[in-house]
């Protein structure tokens, strides 16, 4: 048995979680909206980086350990291969997602946040 993923310090998580929820939603919404035609593919991943962080912050909140674990797996894979794409094929990405260079434009929260994520879902749990 463990801890609750979404007490303690973990509610730290997920606020920042809420916070990128709501910032990597919003800005994939407008530029769907409004530019899509410009960089579908970096709009499109952006929507769905967007849909990950609020998956990770419904399940941190509620303590849906394994579907937390699950959705930090595929952040962090997302970030690793749209990180390396973007910077291997800049012309692939005309514009910017949360996850191009690794979370470059944001001080490369997106990069360590999987990582934290995964220490603190992981702690304390019993091995059998």
């Amino acid at each position: 048995m463990s801890a609750p993923s979404g007490t303690g310090p973990g509610r730290v998580l997920v606020a920042v979680y809420g916070i990128f929820a709501l910032a990597a939603t919003s800005r994939a919404a407008v530029q769907i909206a409004t530019r899509f035609a410009e960089a579908p593919l970096a709009y499109a991943l952006s929507a769905f980086a967007g849909v990950v962080y609020i998956v990770l912050t419904v399940a941190l909140a509620r303590g849906a350990r394994r579907l937390a674990v699950a959705a930090c797996l595929v952040e962090l894979a997302g970030v690793l291969v749209v990180g390396t794409l973007s910077l291997a094929d800049p012309a692939a990405f005309p514009d910017e997602t949360v996850w191009s260079g690794y979370g470059s434009g944001y001080l490369f929260v997106p990069l360590v946040l999987p990582v934290v994520g995964l220490l603190w879902l992981l702690r304390g749990v019993r091995r059998s």
